[in-house]
């Protein structure tokens, strides 16, 4: 972390922040201590602090809550609001519609040009018109509904229709193949799938309904429902008395009513890769989700009624979730975007955020290093004028790129919301805010509710040093357990420590704030000091010809482990023993030559999970394989492109 702030809020900015407000409601002061004093507030009091935030963020139980927390069953088994009656649907539509029937809810911009707006009441017609049709082919409280689309304006709409059922939401990326559906399908135990014909990623059509059928057909007979959504008008086969189009529901018929869903009932049911074995099923409740939702975005990216969210992402990653349901909870609007960020020209989400008029901007660093080598005058050439947050989640920063985003995309006037959690969290762990000077790739503090701390390998706490990234206290949006396993849950994230939930991530804690190092299972560790990636990472980033890179240990034989760099380079660029030395330099400078790399790789790619995730696994375990040895890939359903593996077996 920089020793200076690269970004200080302005005092009568951070005073009418969302944050600023509920701060002065306290009697507290726009500042870092004032945040402190409420963070504490929220950590030691959560039965006076959650009925205020609740207050504030306008979320209404329909049948009130007992207590707040409810620890009975053991810490990583909280149950929070228990007795209170809520449902996410409601929160997000009938909540709203009296006074904003007519504002917008979403804008859609499709990959080949085409887009469509619907109000918030036309997003209420169509979540009526699914629902009434899942509800006819016998779908209620506590069915599994998977939901296997691209970003479309039906993707809002059907998950929308399943929580207002009571239905359980099962959201799968739309890249996956047959087989990472059918297992999602399988261990979810689904009875419906909405799904569409295709979709368009670069111009080009990427079909989905022949990729449904296929993985029904894997998983077994529990699909009994499918509704297709006609975005490319392609002609289908389709399964007569299971197959219907989207909208498909009998106009006779009113749509069935708001389950009265509690505090507790699953909401969402989102699966993510493991390191090793199938992938995790982690459990949302419609009491928790919507309210960390709402309390991240209210609270750090200081979104309210009227704003415009743009987050690049896909249902399939929680920020696909996270978008649609907490842009509508908090009363603004969303702008989902179809294909890629820089189709058909680089500037077309520049583009997109100037026209929509887009207050609030979210992308992975990833998305970013790609955007950054088309130039900046693709950046710069659109005004952007109505953008007052830049967001980034999903991995750690570099320092390059990152004053790339806030300098030119930003003009510096933008202050980047730097957002870590993950989706057994419900959201996030550690934010920027509204009232915190903002230091370069870090975190400004740990959101409320969230008490998190950096312990050593005792269980220690740490001070400017890294070390394992832990909470140690429940709190709302956490994922009540794993689908059917509850033995994996608990082995997973609460076993190191009693009653600590241990995240996976390595951070450093300092009086400035935090910083992510990486993923703990990435850990390198070289010559009894332990680093994480995003350290050798920053470094190789720092020089002109990089790209992007990757840092992992692999076994060495005589010092137990050794440091390899993989390498994409800028275009333009070429591979070369010289640079090789450079960079080998550039980190042996920066972290001291006992920690230079052994080898250094050049490629053309790096794999990646759909919501931009370098899969340092994989790369660590292709290179053992081409050194002869043998390595676990794990789970590889979340890869983006298989591709990615055979450029870096073709690395040298």
């Amino acid at each position: 972390m920089n020793e200076a702030p690269w970004f200080r809020p302005d005092p009568e900015s951070a005073r009418s922040s969302r944050l600023g407000r509920f701060l002065h409601a306290r009697g507290l002061p726009a500042t870092p201590a004032g945040y402190d004093a409420l963070h504490r507030w929220s950590i030691d009091d959560p039965e006076e602090f959650w009925p205020a935030a609740l207050r504030e963020l306008g979320l209404r139980f329909h049948r009130p809550f007992e207590r707040v927390l409810d620890e009975s069953r053991g810490v990583a088994w909280a149950r929070f609001f228990p007795g209170g009656g809520i449902n996410t649907a409601a929160l997000c539509l009938d909540d709203w519609l009296p006074t904003r029937a007519d504002c917008l809810a979403l804008a859609w911009e499709g990959d080949d040009g085409q887009t469509r707006e619907w109000t918030l009441q036309e997003l209420a017609y169509e979540v009526g018109r699914a629902a009434t049709l899942l509800a006819a082919r016998g779908i209620g409280r506590g069915d599994r509904v998977a939901i296997f689309l691209p970003m479309l304006p039906e993707t809002a709409a059907g998950l929308l229709a399943i929580l207002r059922l009571g239905a359980i939401a099962v959201p799968c990326f739309s890249g996956y193949g047959a087989d990472a559906v059918a297992a999602r399908l399988r261990d979810s135990g689904a009875r419906a799938l909405i799904t569409a014909d295709g979709f368009l990623r670069r111009g080009r059509p990427v079909p989905m309904k022949e990729t449904a059928d296929k993985a029904i057909e894997l998983a077994g007979d529990s699909v009994a429902t499918v509704i297709v959504v006609p975005r490319l008008g392609r002609d289908l086969p389709m399964h007569e008395g299971r197959d219907y189009f989207w909208p498909a529901s009998d106009a006779e018929l009113a749509p069935p009513a708001i389950a009265d869903t509690d505090a507790e009932e699953t909401a969402l049911l989102m699966y993510t890769s493991g390191t090793t074995g199938r992938p995790k099923g982690v459990v949302a409740s419609h009491g928790g989700f919507p309210l960390k939702i709402a309390t991240d975005l209210a609270f750090g990216f200081d979104l309210e009624a009227g704003d415009r969210l743009l987050w690049v992402t896909d249902l399939g990653w929680v920020m696909g979730p996270w978008m649609i349901l907490g842009s509508l909870v908090l009363g603004a609007s969303m702008v989902m975007v179809e294909g890629t960020p820089d189709y058909p020209e680089p500037d077309h989400l520049w583009e997109i955020a100037t026209r929509r008029r887009v207050t609030h901007l979210g992308l992975a660093p990833t998305v970013a290093r790609a955007l950054r080598e088309k130039g900046d005058a693709w950046a710069t050439k659109h005004k952007m004028a109505d953008l007052r947050v830049l967001g980034s989640t999903g991995e750690a920063w570099n320092p390059t790129p990152y004053r790339w985003l806030a300098e030119v995309v930003g003009g510096g006037r933008c202050p980047i919301i730097n957002y870590s959690g993950g989706t057994e969290i419900g959201g996030g762990i550690l934010f920027s805010t509204p009232v915190h000077p903002i230091y370069s790739c870090g975190f400004s503090a740990a959101i409320p509710g969230i008490d998190a701390d950096v312990f050593d390998a005792d269980g220690q706490p740490l001070r400017d040093e890294v070390g394992e990234l832990v909470i140690r206290r429940p709190w709302p949006g956490m994922t009540v357990g794993f689908w059917q396993d509850a033995e994996r849950y608990e082995e997973t994230y609460w076993s190191r420590w009693k009653d600590v939930w241990v995240h996976g991530d390595w951070a450093r804690r300092t009086d400035a704030g935090w910083t992510i190092e990486g993923r703990s299972d990435d850990t390198i560790k070289l010559a009894g000091k332990r680093l994480g990636p995003a350290e050798v990472e920053s470094l190789l980033a720092a020089h002109s010809a990089v790209l992007e890179s990757a840092a992992i240990e692999v076994p060495h034989s005589i010092k137990g482990g050794a440091l390899v760099c993989y390498i994409v380079l800028q275009s333009g660029q070429t591979s070369s023993e010289e640079l090789r030395k450079e960079l080998r330099a550039c980190v042996a400078t920066g972290l001291g030559k006992a920690m230079a790399p052994n080898e250094i790789l050049f490629t053309t790619a790096l794999p990646k999970t759909r919501s931009a995730k370098v899969m340092r696994r994989l790369i660590r375990a292709v290179h053992i394989e081409k050194s002869g040895g043998e390595a676990a890939p794990g789970d590889t359903s979340a890869l983006d492109d298989p591709s990615t593996l055979e450029a870096l077996r073709k690395a040298e």
